[in-house]
């Protein structure tokens, strides 16, 4: 995988750049935020694998943070660890009854620190809940959602995927194509930012699949303004000779090396207006043929 992004949320600079410096260390890529609207807002914009989070700041509290982070459909599943000079018992419940993951007191050992980030990040990528190169919701949050709606009305299902990724993961390896993932992911979050709403969904379903479930309203224009974007903005990921002859070579089934064109979106639209559904498995089925007869750009 990729590098584990982290946002820390702490007022006091000295501490702020002591975490940044000891977990960019220990290989992570790491954010900082000095108040707590400064935290949400760049959650907006590329979601972290886990947010430290510090009880006092000078706007909101971390209390307040970790509730809206909670109650927004696109953060939810992000753990959160709260980090703090307080060490009352309704301080830590108050936090974990919010949903907050872990909970340390000031001062703190940095090394039990490191562990608790450690072991947050691996009981949700091994639950399935967040994709560890994208940092999205991954399998079990994803039914969760299906479940949810299955039996609403009002909603759409997009079902996304990258055209030509296997091409590009053949030439340029793991590590650039992890990239192209992470970008994909922070794209579509920024997409549903201006044409969406806090209540969409966002999850990686695996390799080069993505799902958004949205309003039906606002399907239409997300899908077209995904593929546009992705189309412009996915050249940034192969290098400059290939940019200029607008194509790849790389090995086709047949063994010979063949032209391939760059990456773009394939998107099915599903949603209960045009059929019922029966489970969720019919849902991921008919939104995958939907994807499949979407023609590239």
């Amino acid at each position: 995988m990729g590098k584990a992004r982290l946002l820390v949320t702490e007022d006091d600079t000295d501490i702020s750049f002591m975490l940044k410096v000891y977990f960019t260390g220990l290989g992570y890529d790491v954010d900082t935020a000095l108040r707590g609207s400064e935290a949400l807002e760049k959650t907006r914009h590329a979601l972290p694998h886990l947010v430290i989070l510090d009880i006092m700041l000078p706007d909101i509290d971390g209390y307040e943070v970790c509730r809206r982070l909670r109650t927004n459909m696109r953060t939810s599943h992000i753990p959160v660890i709260f980090l703090t000079q307080k060490d009352e018992r309704s301080d830590r419940l108050q936090g974990l009854e919010l949903g907050a993951d872990d909970y340390i007191t000031k001062p703190f050992d940095i090394e039990e620190l490191k562990l608790r980030v450690q072991g947050a990040i691996r009981r949700s990528e091994r639950e399935s809940l967040t994709d560890p190169r994208s940092g999205l919701p991954a399998g079990r949050l994803i039914e969760e959602q299906l479940r949810r709606i299955i039996r609403d009305t009002g909603w759409a299902l997009l079902d996304i995927r990258i055209n030509d990724f296997d091409a590009f993961h053949d030439v340029y390896g793991f590590v650039a194509s992890d990239d192209v993932l992470r970008f994909a992911g922070m794209m579509i979050n920024d997409v549903l930012d201006q044409n969406g709403s806090a209540n969409d969904f966002i999850g990686h379903a695996g390799g080069d699949n993505f799902v958004i479930i949205t309003t039906e309203n606002a399907a239409a224009t997300i899908r077209q303004k995904l593929k546009t974007r992705f189309a412009e903005e996915v050249k940034s990921q192969y290098n400059f000779i290939d940019r200029q002859q607008g194509f790849i070579l790389a090995p086709a089934k047949d063994g010979q090396t063949a032209r391939f064109p760059f990456m773009t979106l394939s998107i099915g639209i599903v949603s209960p207006s045009q059929q019922s559904f029966s489970d969720i498995r019919e849902i991921t089925e008919l939104a995958a043929e939907a994807r499949r007869q979407d023609i590239k750009p």
